[in-house]
């Protein structure tokens, strides 16, 4: 019987052990790979922290795949270099836009790079294709807006700048200084700009005040009246006080008559007697402004109002002085609108307790563009009851608004600190006569 050898097979191992020999070295090939993307991003990151330029141009080296190193540098190169670097920092933002082509931030560096290099439709694409990206981006807006507005294209810019006005995060000034400077049409800002809605309508009437710009402060704010929308009282005070520094003193006049009408529980109408004073017993609180009472305060004295009360108390101002100092007073004031060359009577109703010094508190009535018409009332000291101080006068030719203010002249004296306090009330200024003869 033929003997049987058993034969050896030297060959590979069987196909499950092959494979996951294979798949060993691929997943160690890949992490080799990983590690050396890794380390190569890790550096570049590295670079990139210190924002110089030759560093941000390593990291670029290190990692060309991360679209914020090209993007980084094209800014840096733009906000420090001149133009003969143009052709390079569009290359820089055409190479972030090709690593992230949904990123509205890097088309619109591009936009900025081609209108920089002179390539105005180029730029216009680039800022619509960002705007496209991301609509509501106030950034973006801002920026299209600017370039629109370098390219004449007004409409369109003033309607970006509304959307940068409705989504915030850019200075209001900012936008209302670029649209003015953009156009005098001040019509067109207002219907194409400006939100229908009462806060941005006061900025820019306060804008406009700031700026001395007065005819566009008056237009914008029958814009805000005829747009009917709701808004208080103290935040139009300030372009009244506009007016009556500018001496428009008909607008003015006009304006407070609007504001009347819109706010009667705060601004009283005129009494039967033809009284020029506003609020003249202290029934309203004082507005510090237009044509009532304004208080501004002063160290060493306190103001109170003590309206009228329930049982037939008249309303009442008191100025209280701490005795801390030679105050020089006239924080208490009214400016009041009067006719040139007329006959006036002022009168006021005064009370005083323990008034120290010999210099009290008075009544004091000036012209407030010639103070060598002025009209003072009895000094003030001590204690006294109730009494009533008038003054007749006549007004100049020139005339037209008048300073009633409560004054207390610093005292010469060695003993010259004030206290004790003043109570005021039953204020008026009427007309008397008026000569027709100019």
């Amino acid at each position: 019987m033929p003997i049987r050898t058993r034969e050896f097979n030297a060959a590979a191992p069987s196909g499950p052990s092959a494979l996951s020999l294979t798949a060993r070295l691929c997943a160690l090939v890949l992490l080799c790979f990983a590690i050396y993307f890794a380390a190569r991003q890790g550096v570049g990151a590295w670079y990139f922290r210190s924002g110089q330029p030759n560093d941000i141009e390593a990291a670029i080296r290190w990692d060309p795949s991360n679209p914020q190193y090209p993007g980084a540098l094209a800014n840096v190169m733009h906000f420090y270099a001149d133009s003969a670097n143009a052709g390079r920092i569009v290359r820089l933002c055409e190479t972030a836009v090709s690593l992230s082509p949904y990123d509205a931030h890097y088309w619109a560096d591009l936009g900025s790079a081609y209108d920089w290099a002179g390539r105005p439709e180029d730029a216009l694409r680039a800022f619509e294709r960002a705007h496209a990206l991301f609509p509501n981006s106030s950034d973006i807006n801002w920026r299209l807006a600017n370039f629109d507005i370098r390219a004449r294209r007004i409409s369109d810019g003033l309607h970006l700048l509304q959307s940068v006005l409705l989504a915030g995060g850019v200075d209001e000034r900012q936008i209302f200084s670029l649209a003015t400077r953009a156009t005098s049409d001040n019509a067109a800002i207002l219907r194409e700009m400006i939100p229908a809605r009462a806060p941005f309508l006061l900025d820019y009437l306060d804008f406009q005040v700031g700026a001395g710009n007065i005819d566009a402060a008056q237009e914008t704010w029958k814009h805000l009246l005829g747009s009917k929308l709701p808004f208080d009282l103290p935040q139009a005070l300030p372009y009244l006080d506009a007016l009556i520094q500018h001496r428009d003193l008909d607008a003015a006049s006009g304006t407070w008559n609007e504001l009347g009408e819109l706010f009667p529980a705060k601004i009283p109408k005129r009494t039967p007697d033809g009284n020029l004073i506003t609020n003249a017993d202290f029934a309203l609180a004082v507005l510090n402004g237009g044509f009532d009472w304004r208080v501004n305060p002063a160290e060493g004295a306190a103001v109170t109002v003590t309206p009228p009360g329930a049982a037939g108390e008249m309303g009442s101002l008191a100025i209280e002085f701490d005795g801390s100092r030679n105050l020089e007073y006239a924080n208490v004031l009214q400016l009041v609108r009067v006719q040139p060359r007329t006959e006036y009577q002022f009168s006021a109703e005064t009370r005083t307790q323990g008034i120290t010094t010999d210099c009290g508190p008075r009544f004091q009535v000036f012209d407030i563009g010639d103070m060598t018409r002025l009209w003072a009332t009895p000094n003030r000291v001590g204690t006294s009851d109730w009494s009533r101080d008038t003054l007749n006068f006549r007004t100049g030719a020139n005339t037209r608004l008048l300073v009633v203010r409560i004054e207390r002249p610093a005292s010469s004296k060695f003993d010259n600190k004030i206290s004790g306090t003043i109570w005021i009330r039953r204020v008026a200024l009427v007309p008397v006569a008026q000569d027709v003869k100019h």
